[in-house]
């Protein structure tokens, strides 16, 4: 396999007129996965805990037909999927969520389970939801899980994704999202958010930040500005395309993502993958809903 993608899957409600919803399935690991499928064909996969009723049945089946590997999915008995409803204001998007009963909560509750659900992977990405739906001691299996992982040979990216409302507090948050930094190869950080809760004074104090902890490589995300990328040996300012009025930016930073990183697994350079991740993030603004269906793309 040669990208796993692990996290949580849910139930998307998205606007399909002023009273109705288009019901669907989506979750930042999961869109990144999803459109790492459109770039790389195959050997893309996606991992999380699901439930054992009717709706996860049909998730699964739908990740399937889109030829994404499901086969590390694991289920629970008693727990199901959780469910999140898109509000839009002039296509920017905000969430409610009901995720409670998510079976994704559980994913890195036993040790031995998760090794196996992250062995014999080129690439492992996990996001800051990945950490803040877990349990104190499910965070640190999987901090633990993804050490392992890279001793054996993977490349772990990460998004930092802030979402404070999953968090005890800011604190929590921030410290947690370091300690995830630093088990990790790539990171993806977006800047306002960064800017926001770490006090960042522009693109290039972000990447220092988590270079400094430990990342080899760091792609900051600029909200359709100007981006800026760098490993040990290179460093890239890369300027935007004309901004234009989106649909609805659900799923724009993790569509960005999937560019990004299919392009650097498949050699392409800091300025190419920087491209790369705009061009199919600015597609799939234009669309409602976080998965642009991969027959577009």
């Amino acid at each position: 396999m040669r990208f796993l993608a692990l996290g949580e899957a849910m139930v998307e409600l998205s606007p399909n007129g002023e009273t109705l919803y288009r019901r669907g399935f989506a979750g930042d690991t999961l869109n990144t996965a999803w459109y790492m499928r459109a770039a790389l064909g195959q050997g893309v996969g996606f991992a999380t805990v699901i439930g054992q009723d009717t709706l996860s049945a049909e998730m699964l089946g739908f990740l399937t037909q889109a030829g994404i590997d499901t086969s590390r999915i694991q289920t629970h008995p008693q727990r199901t999927l959780g469910l999140y409803m898109i509000s839009l204001v002039d296509g920017e998007r905000s969430f409610s969520y009901w995720r409670g009963q998510s079976a994704a909560k559980t994913l890195a509750d036993d040790p031995a389970a998760l090794a196996q659900m992250l062995s014999g992977v080129d690439m492992l990405y996990v996001s800051g939801i990945t950490f803040a739906i877990l349990s104190p001691e499910g965070r640190q299996n999987l901090m633990a899980a993804l050490e392992t992982a890279r001793h054996a040979g993977a490349r772990v990216a990460f998004d930092p994704n802030l979402r404070p409302r999953l968090w005890m507090s800011d604190a929590e948050m921030t410290e947690v999202t370091m300690a995830a930094a630093r088990v990790s190869d790539i990171v993806l950080p977006s800047f306002e958010d960064e800017a926001a809760y770490f006090g960042d004074t522009d693109l290039l104090a972000t990447s220092a930040r988590y270079l400094e902890a430990g990342a080899g490589e760091v792609a900051v995300k600029n909200g359709g500005q100007n981006m800026f990328a760098q490993t040990a040996n290179d460093k890239v300012i890369y300027e935007a395309q004309a901004p234009f009025k989106p649909v609805d930016t659900t799923g724009a930073g993790d569509s960005f993502n999937g560019g990004y990183l299919s392009a650097r697994l498949n050699g392409a350079s800091l300025e190419e993958a920087l491209s790369a991740g705009e061009k199919i993030a600015r597609r799939v603004i234009m669309h409602p809903g976080a998965l642009l269906p991969i027959s577009e793309l």
